[in-house]
């Protein structure tokens, strides 16, 4: 009999045990599970009806807009045939092994140099170092005879050169956006391995002429574990292995040239290795110290030299002048070391500023001698007025300093001076005072004289014959200290 749809089948046989269970009460728990079970039953029922397994799976046709490219790369089943079997070898070991040493070629193209520093010795520079060796290990069959690159993951399995940077202080290999690092191998076996490197590494230099001076500074490889016998370090296409970017450029320095040489260095523990130098020449640019430690060196001795201009009773003018420039000076002195090496030979700016020093520092004392001799001078003065305090019978009188060059005969020849004045040997041989006397009948061509003598005896005593000569001989000895610098410094 069909069971209408919607009725839970087990409804049959709920008519069937009508008897029984209209004879004897059934429980409420009995009676939630048939229930439970009728409503399950229900719900299987409307469920669609799957389709039967048939093995193939149904794939959409392709569309005439689109052509699927035929995936190289796609694992076939079976057992995969790699064209490089690295599993196969031992790439602990180098190749030949046990043989020659193996020939390693080295091309280097420089990116950069990035800095140098005359604290730390040392500088930086940014270059692709590149290795190149035959492995028939990793030889493979080819028909159009193409090589196949890799990326880092490749270094990690076979053998490479264990090259390394003499005298480096840091290096590092480049990781963005991944390693910086090329693995190409040809079908006979060659290798190219490349990869991009940061170098800082010490040079030694050379402070005897800075900041006329050029430094030349070297990038050593070597192999750290092979030597000689087992691995043959040298420069693939001899100088034409070097290559630098048109564009590199410093700020302080002028890279003049870049050469390579090679050379064999030797451990006492291990023995000989065959060791590469990247060389370059720098060449200091000059305008920058010019304008930074030169000129400014130039105007503070310049500048000291205006107080020889001075008249030498304005102290405190001639005094702030003199510890103005010296105190400059230091500054300048103290800037240059600041940024210098503590080295223990003198440097040729260290000549030229303590010359330059030593000119302004003897401008002080020239007017502390100055000083001194017009104190003593006035106080003689002084003496010698006290001593002759008689000017009667003079119409116009002035003071005239002898500095004891005259003769007994022209000191007694004074007109209008007593005879009991007459100076003794020992008072001509000290600066004295006389009082002379104008008349008034002289004639006109001697007042004129007079007059004259006037201006240039007021100037002698407010200028002292120092600051006079002085005027002359630290210009004139400072032009010629430089000309010596610079012919031999340049």
């Amino acid at each position: 009999m069909v069971q209408p749809r919607g009725v839970c089948p087990a409804a049959g046989y709920w008519r069937a045990a009508s008897g029984i269970i209209d004879s004897h009460r059934m429980p409420y728990f009995t009676r939630l599970i048939l229930f439970l079970f009728c409503l399950a039953a229900l719900v299987e029922s409307r469920k669609p009806k799957r389709r039967r397994w048939t093995g193939q799976l149904e794939t959409p046709k392709p569309s005439h807009l689109y052509k699927k490219n035929l995936d190289v790369t796609k694992i076939h089943k079976g057992k995969p045939q790699p064209l490089l079997r690295v599993e196969d070898h031992d790439f602990s070991m180098r190749p030949a092994f046990g043989g020659p040493a193996i020939p390693v070629g080295v091309d280097v193209q420089v990116e950069s140099l990035d800095s140098i520093s005359e604290v730390d010795m040392d500088f930086t520079m940014t270059l692709y170092l590149r290795h190149y060796w035959k492995d028939e290990r990793l030889a493979f069959p080819s028909t159009n005879n193409k090589s196949m690159t890799f990326d880092g993951r490749l270094v990690k399995k076979i053998w490479v050169p264990d090259v390394f940077f003499v005298h480096s202080k840091r290096s590092f290999t480049h990781d963005t956006t991944t390693d910086n690092i090329m693995l190409r191998v040809f079908p006979d076996g060659h290798v190219l391995y490349s990869m991009r490197i940061t170098v800082t590494a010490m040079c030694n230099m050379d402070f005897s002429h800075f900041p006329l001076d050029s430094q030349t500074c070297s990038l050593e490889l070597e192999s750290y574990a092979y030597t000689d016998e087992d691995l043959m370090l040298y420069w693939k296409n001899g100088d034409e292995s070097l290559k630098t970017d048109e564009k590199i450029s410093l700020s302080q320095f002028l890279i003049q040239k870049f050469h390579t040489t090679s050379r064999l260095a030797f451990y006492s523990s291990t023995g000989w290795y065959n060791r590469l130098y990247i060389n370059f020449t720098l060449r200091r640019h000059i305008f920058f110290f010019l304008l930074q430690t030169y000129f400014p060196a130039t105007l503070m001795v310049m500048l000291s030299w205006v107080s020889f201009w001075i008249d030498r009773r304005a102290v405190p003018a001639r005094v702030s002048l003199g510890i103005t420039t010296v105190l400059t000076m230091s500054t300048i002195i103290t800037g240059v070391n600041a940024s210098m090496p503590r080295v223990s030979y003198i440097k040729a700016v260290d000549i030229y500023l303590w010359v330059s020093f030593v000119f302004v520092f003897l401008s002080v004392l020239e007017y502390a001698a100055v000083n001194y001799l017009t104190t003593v001078q006035e106080r003689k003065e002084r003496k010698l007025r006290e001593k002759f305090p008689c000017t009667c019978g003079m119409l116009h009188s002035r003071t005239m300093m002898l500095d004891g060059s005259y003769t007994e005969s022209e000191a007694n020849s004074l007109a209008g001076y007593p005879r009991s004045h007459i100076l003794t040997e020992e008072e001509r041989q000290d600066k004295i005072v006389v009082h002379l006397a104008v008349s008034n009948e002289s004639n006109s061509s001697r007042k004129k004289g007079l007059l004259k003598g006037q201006m240039g005896l007021r100037i002698f005593q407010n200028t002292h014959a120092i600051d006079k000569y002085s005027r002359l001989i630290f210009p004139a000895s400072y032009i010629f200290f430089n000309l010596i610098y610079w012919s031999v410094f340049s």
